[in-house]
């Protein structure tokens, strides 16, 4: 069977992980900030609640849909079905996340932080591990896949630039209406969930599921394929791997808002400075593509790591108040990163060909699913973390921060995730999946 996609077919793929990365980059950017200088939420509350979300139901829900669109069969495919089940649900809930009243504290703000949370998680769930899962059955090509995950990311990182430069713009421009802080927040969250309904939307009905004779349902019980999922070498590796680099990413992208506003004192330059790091990451995904196919994944995902390392300790350096500088140190930054948004979800498939080696079934669904939890969970304890570092160094909202509360956001948004980075390099370095084993998985010809 050819492998090989047409642009058409990946462009209609990736155009879904517009409107899901705009509403994970809105989250990832701007939620805890959102909770703490407009909703007046404690930040280590905020963060616990978060936490505990992630690892409650979280721990569940992520391999369990994967699970059940393994073994699902129907007219539509596997996938699609859960997507189109999600979709208005997502879109409804990232409204209600960004519209929590002013005014709550303790009990009443650390439920009302959960339970919007997980309603959006639930949902996020739904659609995104089915979606992701997707790409592993669209092609088994080693490189048609950077290909695919490319177009994609295109898509993934004009989502990131929505999300990271358009929240505060959007909200913006309901504020010049007239409307309140919290009520323009939640006009924004209500105008970032149409446009995540009308992109998943676009994917489950401009995309076709492929067809493969050869692929049954999962027989496998649930029990087993996680036991087998943590028996996958290269996958315990990716997941090691993957979540120092995810904690670290968060803690950097959590705190950014932080840093350019009271460190810099650029906050009305936020949307812009963020807007030339994304757009870079954007620029570079096919020069990246296009080293993949010199360097095997591993080392490649490295030397994009670190290339950004050494920019954002540049940023550390940075004496306090406004510079251009920062502008140099988001492209390099975005060089680097660049690699972050390719490598990893074109490395995640090629393990599933280790365990249908051992299993002779295919179990995306569930692979994607630890995946998806994994990278919840890192991303939770990210801005929890952020938020305990925030009340630890004596953060005050919307305030001139001490110095030594300047020192913890310097701290944790730039030496702390840098030196994650540096302990995951060795790991990417060495990763053992290389092009000619997997070709040796796959049957093909290195």
């Amino acid at each position: 069977m050819n492998e090989k996609l047409s642009l058409k077919s990946k462009v209609l793929y990736g155009i879904a992980d517009l409107g899901i990365s705009l509403l994970t980059a809105s989250i990832q950017f701007f939620l805890l900030f959102f909770y703490t200088d407009i909703a007046g939420i404690d930040p280590a509350l905020a963060g616990m609640a978060l936490l505990v979300g992630k690892l409650t139901w979280d721990a569940i829900n992520d391999p369990l849909f994967g699970y059940w669109s393994d073994r699902t069969r129907s007219r539509w495919g596997r996938r699609k079905p859960y997507m189109l089940l999600g979709a208005l649900p997502l879109g409804l809930t990232i409204w209600l996340l960004f519209s929590l009243p002013p005014g709550l504290t303790g009990l009443a703000a650390f439920l009302a932080v959960l339970v919007t949370f997980l309603l959006v998680d639930t949902a996020q769930t739904l659609v995104s591990v089915p979606y992701y899962a997707l790409s592993a059955e669209l092609t088994y090509d080693y490189d048609e896949r950077t290909s695919l995950i490319s177009v994609r990311m295109i898509f993934t990182v004009l989502g990131y630039i929505l999300g990271a430069a358009a929240t505060t713009a959007v909200a913006g421009i309901f504020l010049g209406m007239g409307w309140s802080k919290n009520a323009a927040y939640s006009g924004m969250g209500a105008v970032f969930g149409i446009v995540a309904v009308l992109t998943l939307l676009a994917t489950i009905f401009g995309v076709r599921e492929r067809v493969r004779p050869e692929l049954q349902p999962a027989q496998m019980p649930a029990w087993q394929q996680v036991r087998q999922v943590f028996k996958n070498r290269p996958f315990v590796l990716f997941m090691l791997m993957s979540t120092i680099i995810s904690i670290s990413f968060t803690l950097l992208t959590s705190l950014l808002p932080y840093f350019l506003t009271y460190q810099l004192q650029m906050a009305d330059q936020i949307p812009l400075v963020m807007l030339v790091m994304l757009a870079t990451i954007g620029v570079f995904l096919v020069p990246w593509q296009f080293a993949s196919q010199k360097l095997e994944k591993g080392p490649a995902y490295a030397l994009g790591l670190g290339i950004a390392s050494a920019a954002i300790i540049g940023a550390f350096l940075l004496p306090p108040g406004p510079t251009p500088l920062i502008y140099v140190i988001a492209f390099v930054a975005g060089l680097g990163f660049s690699a972050q948004y390719v490598f990893p979800w074109s490395m995640l498939p090629d393990v599933i060909e280790v365990d249908q080696a051992v299993t002779n079934e295919r179990h995306e669904g569930i692979y994607f699913g630890v995946n998806s939890f994994l990278g919840k969970m890192t991303g939770a304890l990210g801005i929890a973390a952020s938020g305990w570092a925030l009340k630890i160094y004596g953060y005050v909202p919307d305030a001139v921060q001490t110095e030594k509360a300047l020192f913890g956001i310097r701290l944790f948004f730039a030496v702390v995730p840098v030196a994650a980075f540096v302990v995951a390099l060795p790991l990417l370095i060495w990763y053992p999946l290389t092009r000619a084993k997997h070709a040796k998985l796959t049957n093909k010809p290195d």
